[in-house]
């Protein structure tokens, strides 16, 4: 069965979207960890129903990946909306059949690259090029090693994830592609400009990340 993961919100660096991100969400995001194969690091929060909210970053103190890296974050039209402010990037869905749902997709989702972090392993689908399917309007699959969803060892802050909200020009399109990855459920898809957000409840009220 899908369900949503987790949702990736890009900054400049973790420092900048913590102090960007706490007037509007009522709380500091608390320290993640690193993605030791692409150069990254993250600030995480459980966000309801075991799905976590992703602060995410190039990692300064790290070397080149030797690759690009994920959710376009090598990219200079990402690293210019970023400049502005935190952005929503991307949203991941978990699947107990990723190499299966890969296989059979007529839409292309990448490779399927595996990480390790102590005990857990995840698989994630991610394009060599580190562009985002749709531009990030289709999500990203995730397929996690045994054990408790990663979510609740973090910490809950009065966060809630509401709504993923997809407008695009073609909303039929859009929506296509959706039903033909089995997620039209998880999303809202709207009419207009390509763009994604996240409707959250926080501590200060609804708040939407776009």
């Amino acid at each position: 069965m899908h369900k949503i993961d987790h949702f990736a919100i890009g900054a400049t660096s973790l420092d900048a979207g913590v102090d960007a991100l706490e007037p509007a969400l009522g709380v500091r995001v608390p320290d993640g960890s690193k993605h030791t194969l692409m150069s990254t690091h993250n600030c995480v929060m459980q966000s309801g129903n075991e799905s976590f909210f992703e602060l995410i970053a190039i990692d300064p103190d790290a070397p080149d990946p030797g690759r690009p890296r994920w959710f376009t974050l090598d990219f200079t039209t990402t690293q210019k909306r970023l400049a502005e402010r935190p952005r929503a990037l991307c949203w991941v869905v978990s699947t107990d059949r990723l190499d299966e749902l890969v296989a059979n997709s007529q839409i292309e989702l990448g490779e399927i690259v595996t990480f390790v972090r102590g005990e857990r392993s995840w698989r994630l689908t991610v394009p060599k090029d580190g562009h985002l399917p749709e531009g990030g309007l289709l999500p990203a699959f995730i397929e996690w090693s045994p054990g408790p969803h990663p979510s609740t060892a973090h910490k809950d802050m009065g966060i809630t994830l509401k709504k993923i909200q997809l407008n695009h020009p073609d909303p039929d399109s859009l929506t296509a592609m959706l039903k033909a990855l089995k997620v039209d459920h998880l999303a809202h898809v709207g009419q207009g400009v390509s763009g994604l957000r996240f409707v959250l409840e926080t501590p200060k009220g609804e708040v939407v990340l776009d």
